[in-house]
Parts: C-alpha cells; structure tokens; sequence
C-alpha cells in the first residue's frame, strides 16, 4: 500500500433514524472508504452495523464498525445526529434544552480526539445547536457546519417543480433563515433557467406554507423525517471530501450578512474541503431583509438564554 495513502473517515454519532439512514446513504453511495458509527446504545450501533456489513458482497469499498469517541481521531467528518427527536406537535426549539445538555457530553469527547476535523450538526434546533458546538468546540467557525436550510430548500424546489411540471433539479430558489417555523423563501430571486416562475401570491403562500409544515406532516404520518435529510447530509459530505465548492443553503455563523452577526442561519454558501469556505451575498428585497432579520432575533434570544 502507497505509505502517503489515507483513508477518508466519517463518523456518525447517533444511530437512530436519521443517523442509520444517512449511514446507508453513504453507504450505498462510497462516499467514504471508512465509517464509523457511536452511539450512547452500543448494542444498537453494533447492530446497524452489523446489518449494513452484511450487504458489502454487494456494494463492497467501505469499511464500517461499531465504535467509541476514540474513532473520531482520524475523522474527516463527525455528524451529529444524536439527540431527542421531535415528537407530534412539538416545534425544533422545545427540543433546545435537553439536546444542548446531550451535546455538552458528545461535543467535549469529540474533541477530546480530533482537532482538524469538520463538524456536521444535524440535530434540531439545528441552526442553535451549531452554534452550541462551534462555541464548546472551540474550532473555526468554518469547520462547524449545520444542516440547514438544505432539506427545506430541496422541499420548496420540489413543490415548485411539481406545479410546474419541471424536474426539481431545474429549479433554482432558497429557503433561508432558522431550519422551523421563523425560515422564509427568497422569492424575489427564485427561477427556473432565469426565467421567474410568475406565480401569483396565493400561490406562492401555499408552496411555501406546504415546504415550512413538510416536517410536521411527516412526523405526524410517520413519527421522523430520515430519507431527504439523509441525502442532505450526503450532498454535504460529497461537496467537502470531493472539495467541489458547491453552493449549498447550509447552517453558519453569519458575520455581517444583511447586517446580521453572531447567530447560525442557513444561507447559501459555498461548501469545499475547508468547510463553509464562504457565503454569497444574496440580495434580498426589504421584506426579505425584515424577515431575515426576524427568523435571527428569534434564534439570538433562545442562544442568550443558554449562557454559553
């Protein structure tokens, strides 16, 4: 073997649903040649690796086990999956206090053992809880990334592309802001081949109404969200281990934007092997600003509510 070769790893902490589906994607997809799952269930960890090593006959290039924090020391990405999940009825932030005292815990052993790594938050509130692991973490605030607003903004392209008949993949349009109830769409720039997409106002409120509640309708049928925001954690991990420089609404520390500082929100960013490399400065109409500038308070006066 080549002595200069280095495996690329990525760790998973947490293996409920979101955490063993994005496994599988990743999984199914090599984005990774060694991938580690933990969890506070060692015995639930050992299984679901167990279950995905059984099908490496048929996929084969990964290398996957069951460990502990320990494994994070040659990690190039650590997910964070890990947390109470939302139940029926509840918003992101009623799950703040309980997951910020999980991510105490899992953020120190982490970093207990790896210092270069990029962290992937994708635990709700997501957009507080990477700004709760940037600040423990004491990392550069580009190698703490959330999730986002990516899944959102794949939902608002998908409901967009299904009243016009046109793939998804062919809409280009953001949602930015918190990932829950306070997110807006940026329908002032939103197109298709730069073409706007002449919707009326009626229908604009009931794309973006249909894209804010897509989670809750979700868990209500089925009790989580796991299949789209694993393949959202998959695009992220794609754009850092292949260094594409792909822009992706992802979750950062905003630092002048749209006047904004000091808060994690998801905009659309320029995601490379660096991490968050930087952020596009996307030029918002005055109620776009406004309910930017709303969806941040909110999330600043939960953070200031944690002393950290």
């Amino acid at each position: 073997m080549d002595p200069t070769y280095k495996p690329s790893r990525v760790v998973i902490v947490g293996t409920g649903a979101v955490g063993t589906t994005t496994a599988y994607t990743l999984l199914l997809r090599h984005r990774m040649t060694e991938l580690v799952l933990i969890d506070v269930n060692h015995k639930k960890a050992l299984g679901e690796a167990l279950d995905m090593n059984h099908g490496l006959p048929f996929v084969g290039g990964v290398k996957l086990w069951a460990g502990g924090y320990e494994d994070c020391a040659d990690a190039d990405i650590i997910i964070v999956t890990a947390g109470a999940s939302q139940k029926p009825g509840e918003t992101r932030i009623d799950l703040l206090n309980h997951n910020v005292a999980i991510f105490k815990d899992i953020i120190q052993q982490i970093t207990k053992y790896n210092k270069n790594g990029i962290l992937l938050i994708a635990t709700n509130p997501v957009d507080i809880l990477s700004y709760v692991s940037w600040k423990l973490s004491g990392w550069d605030h580009h190698r703490v990334i959330g999730s986002g607003t990516l899944l959102d903004s794949a939902r608002f392209r998908y409901l967009i592309g299904s009243h016009k008949g046109i793939d998804p993949r062919s809409i280009h349009s953001h949602i930015i802001g918190e990932h829950g109830d306070s997110e807006l769409p940026v329908w002032s720039l939103a197109n298709v081949a730069g073409t706007p997409l002449g919707f009326d106002e009626n229908e604009q409120n009931d794309i973006f109404e249909n894209t804010k509640n897509a989670a809750y309708e979700i868990i209500e049928a089925k009790g989580s969200t796991s299949y789209a925001i694993a393949l959202a954690l998959d695009r992220i991990v794609s754009a850092i281990l292949l260094n594409e420089s792909a822009v992706l609404s992802v979750s950062t520390l905003l630092h002048n934007f749209n006047g904004i500082s000091d808060v994690y929100l998801g905009v659309p960013s320029i995601v490379d092997r660096s991490g968050v490399r930087e952020m596009l400065d996307l030029p918002l109409n005055k109620i776009e600003e406004e309910l930017f500038q709303q969806s941040a308070n909110k999330l600043k006066a939960e953070i200031n509510k944690l002393n950290l």
